[in-house]
């Protein structure tokens, strides 16, 4: 008779044991509910490009100079050269910080301002473009590292054609307003020998004194 009261007293203790982990489970369940994400996986942004089949990214080009500078808000250039003012001076006369004075810096002779120590990037660049046009210009100020490699200018650039087109008009009238406007091109001519691959630097087809040294950037050229 005592043994199977004592095996009736293990029985209910394993049973009462079972009940108790069985409570616990449910009752974390509710504590702790999980819910399954709507798509499983990591979506992972991979860009487009003629590879995969998609369309390639827009090439980004000079404009037509002889039809935008004449409508370029000069106003709006000044405000974004706001962006250059820590690392470069363009009062006549000033003095260079970072980058060299940006004074009549369109047209200018690539790496040329005296007393300024251009990066060694910079002078190689100097001798496939010897002079800053509209074009060179717009491009550096695009992604300065990616048109001209090995410079020290570590400005990400700017990113928005109006922006740029609007900070050269600026530029141009800054100590540069004699340098020449390009009659505007003719409809269908194409847009600028100047746009080759980033980092591939072209002579630009802009008048005589090409452009100046990049007047944009968180830091210059140097």
């Amino acid at each position: 008779m005592s043994g199977d009261l004592q095996g009736n007293k293990i029985l209910g203790a394993v049973l009462a044991a079972g009940l108790v982990i069985m409570v616990v489970k449910i009752g974390s369940g509710y504590i702790y509910e999980q819910k399954p994400p709507a798509k499983p996986g990591y979506f992972i942004d991979v860009p487009v490009t003629e590879a995969s089949g998609g369309e390639a990214a827009p090439v980004d080009t000079p404009p037509d100079w002889g039809t935008v500078l004449p409508a370029a808000d000069v106003a709006a250039g000044e405000k974004v050269f706001v962006k250059c003012e820590a690392c470069h001076n363009n009062a006549q006369g000033g003095p260079n910080m970072t980058g060299p004075n940006l004074w009549g810096v369109v047209g200018r002779p690539t790496a040329s301002h005296p007393g300024f120590d251009y990066s060694d990037g910079m002078k190689a660049h100097a001798k496939e473009s010897p002079n800053w046009s509209y074009d060179q210009i717009y491009m550096f100020l695009g992604g300065p590292q990616k048109w001209v490699k090995g410079t020290k200018m570590t400005f990400i650039g700017v990113k928005k054609p109006e922006d740029r087109i609007n900070l050269i008009a600026y530029l141009r009238s800054q100590g540069s307003s004699g340098y020449p406007i390009p009659a505007p091109k003719p409809a269908g001519a194409a847009t600028s020998a100047a746009a080759t691959p980033a980092g591939t630097p072209a002579t630009a087809s802009a008048p005589a004194a090409s452009a100046a040294v990049p007047a944009d950037a968180k830091a210059a050229a140097k």
